[in-house]
């Protein structure tokens, strides 16, 4: 239990409410029930929470309304997103409800306090953050500044950013595509069979096809790296500095390991200068750029809404239009009516 709630974090407790406790446990060991990443968030929540509960001597759990009122707000004082504050409050909520107890969050108080929280943020000019676009002008860019640098690591950099982008798949998903995941359709284009995504869980199989540009690029990777011969390892895997492949069988490549391949394709595309910040972040591409980019291009070249939703495997439209929100910014209807206005 004290994995997730540190001794004295919580209120006395009677022998009649000792099930607590057991409650925590029993959530503790069905963390796997659970993505990693929401598990990380959470031990990270619960640490900063439990510092401020001990600091302030407020409880963590059960937590009251005033408390957490008290604590969104502290966090907004530090200046932490409205976004941030919002998972703060969702995985205390969280919490509560496997613990069994009533979610402080139910109360008018903190829905007032969460309504103030944004409404303050909104006014003073808090926009939500978003990645720098990778696209398919810039993957051309890439590949032709790479063309000449055939080397192993090059090789695999250009696969990857051929597959996140032509699957709009996060990094992490990717990652996990194996090397006997990958089928061949009948004209030989390639078709990658994956195992689940954050919001896709179920014992189906994902399927993604690329096209015949992307599926040459994998196919010179799997080849030239000799993973061809290793069905079991990661389709990327890392490459020693004496240019020797080493393939990974238990774990796909770390997270930084990933994101390191955005920021050489954003040197080898020529860029000098970092972008203007957003939210003090994404002043080059990230890990989350292929899949903004991706989704982007398609809303350009006038593909609808459920068509890009089922590519990028969105579950809400609202989610994806904070992507593409500046590509639709023209297409509303009081545009198209003052543009084809006929006088």
């Amino acid at each position: 239990m004290d994995e997730i709630i540190p001794k004295g974090a919580l209120l006395p407790l009677s022998s009649a409410d000792d099930d607590l406790a057991q409650r925590l446990r029993e959530f503790v060991q069905d963390k796997e029930a659970f993505a990693p990443n929401t598990w990380r968030q959470l031990m990270s929540v619960m640490r900063v929470c439990y510092r401020w509960a001990s600091a302030n001597n407020r409880s963590l759990l059960p937590m009251s309304p005033e408390d957490l009122r008290d604590y969104l707000s502290y966090l907004q004082s530090i200046g932490r997103a409205s976004s941030t504050i919002g998972t703060h409050q969702s995985l205390i909520t969280m919490l509560h409800r496997n613990a069994g107890v009533i979610p402080p969050s139910t109360s008018p108080l903190v829905s007032r306090a969460v309504k103030k929280i944004n409404r303050v943020a909104v006014v003073s000019g808090e926009r939500t953050g978003q990645a720098v676009p990778f696209r398919l002008s810039d993957l051309q860019k890439v590949e032709a500044a790479w063309a000449d640098h055939q080397n192993l690591r090059n090789l695999r950099d250009l696969a990857f950013l051929h597959v996140a982008y032509s699957t709009l798949m996060r990094i992490s998903e990717v990652a996990r595509f194996r090397v006997g995941d990958v089928m061949r359709a009948e004209d030989g284009r390639i078709i990658l069979e994956g195992s689940w995504t954050k919001t896709i869980l179920d014992t189906g199989s994902l399927v993604k096809a690329l096209g015949s540009k992307s599926s040459a690029v994998l196919t010179r990777w799997i080849v030239a790296s000799g993973l061809i011969n290793e069905p079991d390892a990661f389709l990327f895997s890392p490459v020693h500095r004496s240019g020797k492949v080493m393939p990974m069988i238990d774990a796909p490549m770390s997270t930084p390991a990933l994101k390191s391949i955005f920021t050489r394709a954003w040197e080898a595309a020529g860029h000098t200068h970092t972008a203007k910040p957003n939210k003090n972040r994404y002043r080059r591409w990230s890990g989350h750029s292929a899949r903004v980019g991706a989704a982007q291009d398609l809303a350009r070249k006038g593909y609808s809404v459920p068509q890009i939703m089922q590519e990028g495997t969105w579950k809400k439209p609202e989610t994806l239009m904070r992507y593409i929100r500046y590509v639709e910014a023209h297409k509303g209807a009081m545009v198209d009516l003052m543009e084809n206005h006929d006088e």
